[in-house]
């Protein structure tokens, strides 16, 4: 069985990669459910996180501002499903209170899993709607920003540790 089977991924429609990190999981979990931990790793530096509201709970809020380049742009979105410790899915094509948005994106889906030595092993998928939108996203250049706030993530994380 393929990694796309068993995530039920397409790939006509769905980006992702898996990572290992050398921090545990219970620590990758709350740097990504925690407010105060976002901005540390959340997009790719110089850019940076100006604001964040977490309501962790399905239908909860998940909402974000960056600046990039002096341009200040709010990311609206909603929890579709939390598993503590091992799963997190949201999505921009909602708003809180189940309103829909006007053009939304994508969903993003974090996996986490124990790996050996006590790392995590880190999954990271970004299903959209339709082929041309997964194409833009990886354009965009999904890989290099994706992989960079994981590497982030486990920086900002490693020092938590100390």
């Amino acid at each position: 069985m393929t990694a796309e089977t068993t995530l039920g991924l397409d790939p006509a429609t769905d980006l992702s990669f898996t990572r290992t990190l050398a921090v545990p999981r219970a620590l990758i979990w709350e740097c990504w459910t925690d407010p105060k931990h976002i901005p540390h790793f959340f997009v790719p530096k110089p850019h940076k996180v100006t604001a964040v509201d977490i309501d962790l709970r399905v239908g909860g809020r998940f909402n974000t501002s960056f600046d990039v380049e002096g341009n200040v742009m709010d990311n609206k979105g909603v929890y579709l499903e939390v598993v503590p410790g091992e799963k997190l899915v949201f999505t921009d094509t909602y708003t809180e209170g189940w309103k829909p948005a006007p053009e939304p994106f994508m969903t993003a889906i974090l996996l986490l899993s124990d790996a050996p030595g006590g790392g995590t092993t880190y999954t990271a998928i970004a299903r959209h709607r339709n082929p041309d939108t997964r194409k833009a996203h990886e354009d965009m250049g999904f890989f290099d920003g994706w992989g960079t706030v994981v590497t982030q993530l486990e920086d900002y994380a490693k020092g938590l540790l100390k």
